[in-house]
């Protein structure tokens, strides 16, 4: 009788130390960190947000990603004027070169069209359309070229995303509000610059060349 007791006692707490023990958070520690998505970029190397401090901003993953221009429709449309004969312009090799990156998977430090972050994509883009050497950060592109307040095609827009590194984000202005970015939840795409997370976070602009639209 003991025994049985003592027996159904082991049972019970080993069922209850299983249960316990399992991972509820599977799935967001290590299936979604190959995915490199926007709460992961900011919760590990900026600080858990379970419990955000001040200052620190929210996930932006359903803001962004419900405002992102058709890419595929986008390259359609350029690849039609690609294929007419002609010098291409400064403007459009610019646009076209920001077209072979579309799609690319975002990855922290990445610089490659395997992987690439936004400041890699804005200095890979301006060398191999137009011959210009950016340097290698955001924070380090802010201080080049000349500050605007009405933007053209082809200016470097940057916003403040990160706490401890201002500014934290860049992109390319393409005209239309819309600007091309390696963003951490679609990769490189093209979103609007009134975006509701980009909106409120957008920082100033900096024309680094002037490009021709002949």
């Amino acid at each position: 009788m003991k025994f049985g007791i003592f027996l159904t006692a082991v049972v019970f707490i080993s069922a209850n130390l299983f249960i316990s023990c399992s991972s509820t958070t599977s799935y967001s520690r290590y299936k979604t960190a190959k995915k490199k998505t926007e709460t992961e970029s900011y919760s590990v190397r900026y600080g858990n947000k379970k419990k955000p401090k001040k200052n620190v901003y929210k996930n932006p993953v359903s803001k962004e990603s419900k405002d992102v221009v058709a890419v595929k429709d986008f390259q359609k449309k350029l690849g039609k004027i690609k294929k007419l004969n002609g010098a291409l312009t400064n403007r459009e090799k610019l646009l076209f070169e920001i077209v072979k990156y579309l799609d690319t998977p975002y990855k922290y430090g990445g610089q490659s069209k395997k992987g690439i972050d936004c400041s890699a994509f804005t200095q890979q883009v301006y060398k191999k359309s137009l011959g210009v050497e950016l340097p290698r950060t955001a924070r380090e592109q802010y201080k080049v070229g000349k500050k605007v307040s009405e933007l053209k095609f082809g200016d470097l827009v940057y916003f403040d995303t990160q706490k401890g590194v201002f500014p934290g984000h860049v992109g390319i202005y393409l005209g239309d509000s819309l600007f091309a970015h390696a963003s951490s939840v679609q990769g490189v795409t093209i979103t609007p610059l009134n975006n509701k997370y980009f909106k409120k976070r957008f920082v100033g602009a900096r024309r680094i060349t002037s490009i021709d639209n002949h």
